[in-house]
């Protein structure tokens, strides 16, 4: 897989020239407030760098990289629903790769997560932050006799997955109401890192999953290679939508102290060196000699290698967490 098949780089920076803009108009940084490691909960933090006005730190504790002080929960939602750049991105930047996400992303998804289920019942599965229903269309072709629910906050969204004959939930997951112990498997992809408060998030999926239920979530990984190698010039690093950057360890933590069991904790992740070798090819980042040399005169074997050694060594910034609801509750 490369960059380019998943994300157009033009395009991809036209829309981060664009939420620059409604960082200045929808975003009041004299209201932000100070809070504590959204992963550990500890109040000890290193600053680490600022973008666009938004300062990330690390915690001390967990390594969490996270923006700090954060803008109010309202604030988000407000700039999610109307910021222009917003729409450029469901329509400028998602739907012109949206058949190349199916076929690299979500298919590969529901092929791995198809695994876990059982042949001789139904199954309740619920996507998070479902978008445009692309997984659960992957996932239904497979397992098709079971129920798939969408559950999406955006009404557009949630009408464009309703009319893919998938079961919709119009509504964020901490205000889903009546659906306690009601799903056999949730999945959240690439949705950690734009959570406000994500030790909220895990407690209602907790409170909805079956006893022996799995929750199946993707995020970044802030100790991931190209990502601690782009450091502030990440284009991962993008807020406002960006707020958290957990790792294999503190993600895992908080799982196991909201009842979870960690079933696997990985990165398995296909595009690090493509990224950091497009950023010093494309748009003359200097890293230093030795990425330079392999950038410009490693060979296609030589950079294959060298992601697979950043996979087996869970040093991906794309990481993948399973975690199960035991059968005997925890009361969280």
């Amino acid at each position: 897989m490369k960059e380019e098949e998943i994300r157009k780089r033009d395009v991809f920076n036209k829309y981060l020239e664009l939420v620059q803009k409604d960082v200045e108009s929808f975003f009041d940084f004299s209201t932000f407030k100070e809070g504590d490691c959204p992963a550990c909960g500890n109040s000890e933090f290193i600053a680490e760098f600022e973008k666009i006005g938004f300062k990330y730190v690390s915690c001390k504790n967990c390594e969490t990289l996270y923006v700090n002080p954060r803008p109010a929960f309202e604030t988000l939602n407000i700039f999610y629903s109307k910021s222009p750049s917003t729409s450029f991105w469901v329509n400028e930047f998602f739907k012109p790769v949206a058949e190349g996400r199916r076929e690299k992303i979500f298919r590969p998804r529901a092929e791995f997560i198809s695994k876990f289920f059982s042949v001789n019942k139904e199954m309740v599965v619920g996507d998070i932050g479902a978008g445009f229903g692309l997984f659960l269309e992957e996932l239904k072709k497979i397992v098709p006799e079971n129920r798939f629910i969408a559950i999406e906050p955006s009404s557009e969204m949630a009408d464009i997955c309703s009319s893919k004959g998938l079961d919709v939930e119009c509504t964020c997951l901490e205000d889903m109401k009546g659906m306690e112990e009601k799903f056999d498997i949730l999945t959240t992809f690439e949705l950690l890192e734009h959570l406000f408060e994500p030790a909220s998030f895990f407690k209602k999926a907790y409170s909805i999953l079956k006893p022996g239920g799995y929750l199946f979530l993707t995020t970044l990984n802030g100790k991931g290679f190209d990502i601690l190698s782009l450091w502030e010039k990440s284009k991962s690093i993008a807020p406002p939508h960006h707020l958290n950057f957990f790792n294999v360890d503190s993600v895992s933590n908080l799982l196991k102290n909201t009842g979870f069991d960690i079933v696997e904790a990985s990165t398995p992740g296909k595009l690090d060196w493509d990224i950091v070798e497009g950023m010093i090819r494309n748009e003359g980042i200097q890293l230093g000699r030795f990425w330079d040399l392999v950038s410009f005169k490693g060979t296609d074997n030589c950079k294959k290698e060298l992601q697979e050694w950043i996979v087996n060594n869970n040093l991906s910034s794309h990481m993948r967490v399973v975690a199960r609801k035991p059968m005997e509750r925890f009361n969280a």
